[in-house]
């Protein structure tokens, strides 16, 4: 080929096929352009998109989770529940990669020692509010009385119940003080002083925001974690009303989840073990006897 005809190739406009669908189509969000869940005092997690977006009347984002399987082989079966058993054998047996094609973007606000909890996960896609370029909001997180927690024994990252009321009454007192900082912190800024380090004086309590968008594998990975009963009892709250705000868009996944991840218990070989022998577990290791002596209080052993 000359270099003349090769060139005239290369010029050719790239033709789009667009293709109308087979069956009419609806928002999985309603219409609605955000779905907000307040939190505490100051926080919230909103909705504000979804992948797919339009799926067929009368399906939910399930469809899409269907689709990616069965594309090794074609169509299928189109028929909701064989769509369903699908969705639950892939929970069931770890097939994560359909689950992959559906995500999610969330906004949310909440405090900062939260927000560090939170981007241990690390695959999601995350813009968050610089205070390098804004003065942070004046939004402080301040539990109850009720919610101060004394240290738990057995859990060197958690608590576990409320501390005596006069403890916790001068931790609040503690919080409060700390968030005077912030009237200072503007004046400061307004005489000069970098926002960049001007911010160092404010508390973890403080409030930041982002936005947050994760595939549906990776989030049921995150709610595995932040769901139970063992996670922070703050973070639990986001945790807990980022499901519900997912739970309607795909309900079959989310069954799926409860039934094979979130309310199930796995069993390590010298669990199995001493089951089926009747043993004590073969273990010196003092955390993994506890845990054992928990799950076996679940099974009623």
């Amino acid at each position: 080929m000359s270099d003349a005809a090769a060139t005239a190739s290369s010029a050719a406009p790239i033709v789009i096929e667009r293709s109308l669908p087979e069956t009419p189509l609806c928002d999985v969000m309603g219409g609605a352009s955000r779905w907000n869940v307040p939190i505490h005092e100051h926080g919230f997690i909103a909705l504000v998109d979804a992948m797919p977006r339009l799926v067929p009347e009368g399906l939910t984002a399930d469809s899409a989770i269907v689709q990616s399987a069965r594309v090794s082989y074609g169509q299928g079966t189109k028929m909701v529940s064989e769509d369903r058993g699908l969705v639950r054998y892939l929970m069931r047996h770890h097939h994560s990669t359909p689950f992959e094609m559906v995500e999610f973007k969330f906004h949310i606000a909440m405090p900062i020692f939260i927000a560090r909890q939170w981007i241990r996960h690390r695959t999601a896609n995350v813009n968050e509010y610089s205070a390098r370029y804004s003065i942070m909001p004046d939004r402080f997180y301040r539990p109850s009385i009720d919610n101060v927690r004394k240290q738990s024994k057995s859990n060197r990252q958690g608590g576990e119940g409320p501390i005596d009321a006069g403890t916790a009454e001068e931790f609040l007192q503690l919080l409060e003080n700390a968030e005077a900082n912030y009237q200072k912190y503007i004046e400061l800024t307004e005489k000069g002083v970098a926002r960049e380090i001007a911010r160092a004086v404010l508390p973890v309590s403080v409030y930041t925001e982002w936005y947050w968008k994760c595939d549906l594998h990776n989030i049921f990975h995150f709610l595995s974690l932040r769901m139970d009963p063992h996670a922070q009892i703050e973070i639990q709250d986001y945790a807990k009303a980022m499901y519900e705000l997912i739970k309607p868009i795909v309900p079959v996944a989310c069954e799926a989840f409860e039934d094979y991840r979130l309310n199930s218990m796995h069993l390590t070989g010298l669990e199995i073990d001493a089951i089926r022998t009747g043993k004590p577990l073969a273990t010196e290791n003092k955390r993994e006897t506890a845990e054992w002596q928990e799950k076996k209080a679940q099974l009623g052993l």
